[in-house]
């Protein structure tokens, strides 16, 4: 039996709920795909000049990232009494980080070596010296000291106006912890940041109905760049990437979501689904970050908890790209006709666990990472690169999405395994029965920073008593 609570006059008409018309984005975003390679395939000359378009978008979507970062951050860790709880979900994540990237890399040698795909490949003229010019990209990057060095930003703002994920996650920990340790005198501090966050989060919202204009822009200059040619030509690399990309989402990171949070990945995917729409059309990850970040809070994770390993998983949890760095380099490798062995395996191995932790932070990362990797273990295999070069952007959609994908699993693992998860939401969210608000992407209701009810004043004691 349910009691109405309606407090609204007699005969007054209940306001009439806004629909979602945001479906029609996503559709639009499909069509704009289709287009983009019906003129990359028919006008390429004419789709090379629209590549801007894809990359105003995303530049769009890369202006808001620190914002939402830091917002969510602050507002994460300033809500909660206990320092220690931000310390334990920062070093559980980067213990799950470095493992499973190693198990990623481990899948991508196992899965490489099975399907051999290089082999037969000549390298051409043309793609000779492309290997060069990334290795000295990645060497321009720096070593792990100036890695560390570069979390530091130039001053307290420019953390929020470089770009910079990690500088934002490191100014938003500083504000937090300051917050937290003011106290009640932080509290409207914490209230302003909410309100910018509702505002931060409802100009993206706007941002992203332009998400079909970059979509065509980016698709017809990658096709009209690349031909569907080099699909074809190097179309067992490609296959053998994406499904190893299903079989580690599905079977390695769906086992572990299972067993540990009791959660279905497909679900799971169900539920990210127009992000995932987002990343094939933009080919990046970082185009769904703050939905991403949204989505988890609405889904029933802690704002702490999501503020601290989303951010810090875009940089060093880059399961796709593992996978990517292992199969490449055995594909050149045997396009080349010279086979890495089982020694050089390992060492290459070893050496990707590390570098592929900085690799969000260069621009071209992946192929930049991959160049690094070969010039450090086989110089002569350097050149090989040119051969990835042509179908990279094709294989960037399913690194990036298994990325996305790990993020997502990664944050309620973390969530489970700190107790910020909240299980009941969690069932409710996935099933369709409490939906994500589309149009501002904040959860009013949800998280420690919720505002405070108006207290009721209590009833005077004469009342009481002569009622009595």
């Amino acid at each position: 039996m349910s009691t109405s609570t309606d407090s609204r006059p007699p005969g007054a008409k209940s306001p009439a709920k806004r629909k979602d018309r945001t479906h029609w984005l996503y559709v639009g975003v499909i069509v704009a795909v289709v287009a983009g390679v019906l003129v990359g395939w028919l006008a390429p000359d004419v789709a090379k000049s629209f590549g801007v378009l894809g990359t105003m978008f995303v530049d769009l979507i890369k202006m808001m990232i620190s914002p939402v970062i830091f917002c969510t951050i602050v507002l994460g860790i300033g809500s909660v009494r206990a320092a220690a709880s931000v310390g334990k979900v920062g070093g559980l994540a980067m213990v799950y980080f470095l493992g499973m990237s190693t198990v990623a890399l481990a899948i991508g040698l196992g899965v490489g070596n099975l399907l051999d795909p290089g082999s037969g490949l000549n390298l051409s003229p043309e793609t000779a010296g492309t290997g060069a010019a990334l290795a000295d990209k990645a060497h321009a990057a720096g070593g792990t000291m100036d890695f560390i060095a570069s979390i530091i930003p130039t001053s307290l703002l420019s953390a929020l106006t470089e770009g910079s994920v990690l500088q934002t996650l490191f100014v938003a920990l500083l504000v937090g912890f300051a917050l937290q340790a003011l106290g009640k005198t932080g509290e409207p501090v914490l209230r302003g940041i909410g309100y910018v966050q509702k505002l931060v989060f409802k100009i993206l919202s706007m941002i992203l109905w332009l998400a079909p204009i970059g979509a065509f822009g980016a698709i017809a200059n990658v096709v009209g760049q690349t031909g569907l040619g080099a699909v074809v030509q190097l179309g067992t690399l490609m296959i053998g990437f994406y499904l190893t990309c299903v079989l580690f989402v599905f079977g390695v990171l769906g086992s572990l979501l299972r067993m540990v949070s009791g959660v279905s990945i497909f679900k799971l995917v169900k539920y990210l689904a127009r992000e995932y729409l987002l990343i094939f059309a933009t080919s990046s990850s970082e185009s769904a970050l703050p939905r991403l970040i949204a989505k988890m809070e609405h889904v029933g994770v802690e704002r702490t908890t999501v503020g601290v390993v989303v951010p810090t998983g875009y940089s060093f949890n880059l399961d796709g790209t593992a996978i990517y760095l292992t199969m490449a380099s055995l594909f050149i490798a045997d396009a080349l006709g010279s086979p890495l062995s089982l020694a050089e395996q390992l060492s290459l191995l070893v050496f990707m666990i590390v570098a592929s932790k900085g690799a969000a932070g260069v621009s071209g990362a992946g192929l930049a990472t991959l160049a690094g990797g070969l010039q450090s273990h086989r110089p002569e295999l350097l050149d090989g690169v040119g051969l990835i070069v042509g179908i990279d952007r094709f294989m960037s959609e399913a690194r990036a999405v298994t990325n996305f994908s790990g993020n997502a699993v990664a944050t309620l693992l973390v969530g489970t395994w700190t107790g910020t998860v909240d299980r009941s939401r969690v069932r409710d969210v996935l099933a369709g029965r409490i939906p994500f608000d589309e149009e501002t992407m904040v959860d009013d209701g949800h998280g420690p920073v919720a505002e405070p009810k108006p207290a009721v004043a209590a009833e005077p004691e004469e009342k009481v008593l002569a009622r009595a």
